[in-house]
């Protein structure tokens, strides 16, 4: 997972076909205002974009001299990510930003830390007031909640690490129906609930509220139990909605209870799913439909952390003195009682103290108001980045598929070389990503491309196998790919998914990465139907050999909605790279997953 670290800690949360982002204001400032750009996590981007709009039509934007607050939707490790670069590519990335707003104001210690290991300055304030709270908690179906006798009982990551270690699952608390205890999982290069859930795993290891030290990090008993928990994981990802609408999808097919047992996600995220709504975002004409088996927030008793939504007005040389000026005025602007009453309707509670927390942070959502009573401390910039180092080499290792198109279409331009060219680039990136330990394989597919005959679509090039061995075995085979003739799309996906399921790994991540820039072309296989039963089959219920088909729709042409469907079959996600010249950050958040 190096490259994470090296090049980047997050993608655009954009590139999930379920989570598109969206920027939120495209106006310009007026002639003679200074502009003041906010970076801003997705999660706060609608209201604080109309909290912004209302701010600049108010007397606070004139005072000292026109400024005028621009917000832009970019997950919290993509901030961090390009501030510890000293963000480059302003074509790309938009402006450099006067205030940095991620989800948790760790991500400030991080971002420091970087710097100060590159010989920099810090640029991040280590004093700032939180726009809007929400706790880290463990969602699980209320169900399940129940037979753990919560809240009567608490509960806490110790107690998750004995249910994924015994050997009997559910079965050992009365519940053989529901199978394997199943952790969901982002990945905390990413995620800052991720972040928040691999902290305080930490802490519950080390029986410690406070004062976590990299010596802590680095004890044998610690890894073990960090390796311990994360050897339940179903699978990681960039983002908790993968999670969140799989669940949800799960809910009205009646398998909620058997696609995974919890989840760690923030509080909002509880209310928001049930509410009906579990991406968070209603789309026009949506009309949000109460889960069948409602979560419950579990506020872990060793303690949580929060996200504490910060307005960091960033101490860098890029930020004049009216730039300051005017974010200053922004930041005492959002934090008005009746501005911060607003953050009620998100989900959210205030960040100002002096606005009480209300609905619909009540019970009727699965969630207590009075929860968390002990609040973990924030660990050091240095111990925070030494976390994530750490994580890299603990998390539950992969075995995976990499099932790559080379039609006769993969050869039409895409503005800086083929679309092949784009895409054999980033697949060979995206090895780095990859620890030592997981097993990788490559496989390709066009029409015919087998010399066995003209009915097999699929060419395996390199074996599955530990990439430390045969990372540049795979670099050389996927530098060497040629375009050559149709896309035999129901097929392939199927022929690969069983594949793995013929040689499952029960204690590894299984899963299929398939790269496509068409749709189904195989004459052979239209029965999409029988396709879709087939992925379905293996990943519901009780399966003992889950595989997750991850998908990559490549290119304007590709089926972006079958690829979903067929995605979502076996709980996995689909990715959108229609633009080609994403594809290596499309490619990055894909293996996220592992």
């Amino acid at each position: 997972m190096k490259r994470f670290i090296a090049v980047g800690l997050a993608i655009l949360s954009m590139a999930l076909v379920a989570c598109k982002g969206r920027d939120s204001q495209s106006t310009t400032a007026p002639k003679g205002c200074a502009t003041i750009p906010v970076v801003s996590s997705p999660e706060k981007v609608d209201l604080l974009t109309k909290l912004a709009q209302q701010f600049n039509d108010s007397s606070a934007a004139k005072s000292g001299g026109c400024v005028f607050v621009q917000i832009k939707s970019m997950s919290s490790g993509t901030q961090a990510t390009l501030l510890s670069e000293g963000w480059p590519d302003e074509a790309t990335n938009g402006p450099k930003p006067v205030i940095f707003s991620p989800a948790a104001s760790a991500w400030g210690g991080v971002v420091n830390q970087r710097l100060t290991d590159k010989g920099q300055q810090p640029i991040v304030p280590t004093t700032f007031k939180s726009f809007m709270l929400t706790p880290l908690v463990i969602a699980m179906p209320k169900p399940m909640a129940d037979a753990l006798g919560y809240p009567a009982t608490p509960i806490g990551y110790g107690d998750l690490l004995k249910l994924a270690q015994d050997p009997n699952g559910w079965a050992a608390r009365g519940h053989p129906e529901w199978g394997a205890f199943k952790l969901g999982k982002t990945n905390p290069n990413f995620s800052t609930s991720a972040l928040n859930a691999t902290v305080a795993q930490y802490y519950a290891a080390t029986a410690k509220q406070r004062d976590l030290s990299l010596e802590d990090v680095n004890r044998p008993d610690v890894a073990a139990f960090n390796k311990g928990v994360e050897s339940a994981v179903v699978h990681y990802g960039d983002t908790t909605l993968t999670f969140l609408n799989n669940w949800y999808r799960n809910d009205t097919r009646g398998t909620a209870l058997t696609y995974v047992s919890a989840v760690s996600v923030e509080e909002k995220s509880v209310i928001d799913y049930n509410k009906g709504n579990p991406d968070g975002i209603l789309q026009a004409g949506e009309n949000p439909r109460p889960p069948r088996v409602p979560l419950v927030a579990i506020y872990p008793k060793e303690g949580t952390l929060f996200s504490d939504e910060p307005l960091f007005i960033l101490n860098a040389d890029w930020v004049s003195d009216r730039q300051r000026q005017g974010a200053q005025a922004f930041s005492d602007f959002v934090q008005r009682p009746e501005n911060q009453r607003q953050v009620l309707s998100f989900g959210f509670r205030p960040g100002n103290p002096q606005v009480a927390v209300g609905a619909p942070i009540s019970k009727t959502y699965g969630v207590d108001p009075t929860q968390p009573q002990t609040t973990l401390t924030v660990p050091s910039p240095e111990v925070l980045v030494g976390i994530i180092d750490k994580w890299g080499e603990q998390r539950k290792s992969a075995k995976v598929l990499l099932v790559i198109d080379v039609s006769g279409s993969m050869g039409e331009d895409a503005g800086d070389g083929t679309k092949l060219d784009l895409a054999k680039r980033a697949a060979i990136d995206a090895l780095q990503d990859f620890k030592a330990d997981d097993q990788v394989g490559l496989r390709i597919f066009s029409t015919g491309i087998n010399a066995r005959g003209p009915d097999t679509d699929e060419l395996d090039l390199v074996p599955i196998g530990p990439i430390a061995s045969n990372r540049e075995a795979v670099a050389t085979r996927i530098d060497s790919l040629v375009p050559t003739s149709g896309t035999p799309l129901y097929s392939v996906a199927k022929n690969s998914y069983n594949f793995l399921k013929s040689s499952y790994d029960p204690a590894r991540i299984n899963a299929v990465v398939l790269l496509t820039d068409g749709k189904n072309e195989d004459p052979r296989n239209e029965d999409f139907s029988s396709t879709l039963n087939a992925l379905r089959a293996g990943s519901e219920g009780l399966s003992t050999t889950p595989v997750r088909l991850f998908t990559i729709g490549y290119g304007k042409d590709a089926d972006l909605a079958t690829l979903k469907r067929m995605a979502e079959a076996t709980n996995a996600a689909a990715y959108d790279a229609s633009d080609p010249q994403t594809i290596n950050k499309v490619f990055t958040a894909v293996v996220s997953n592992f």
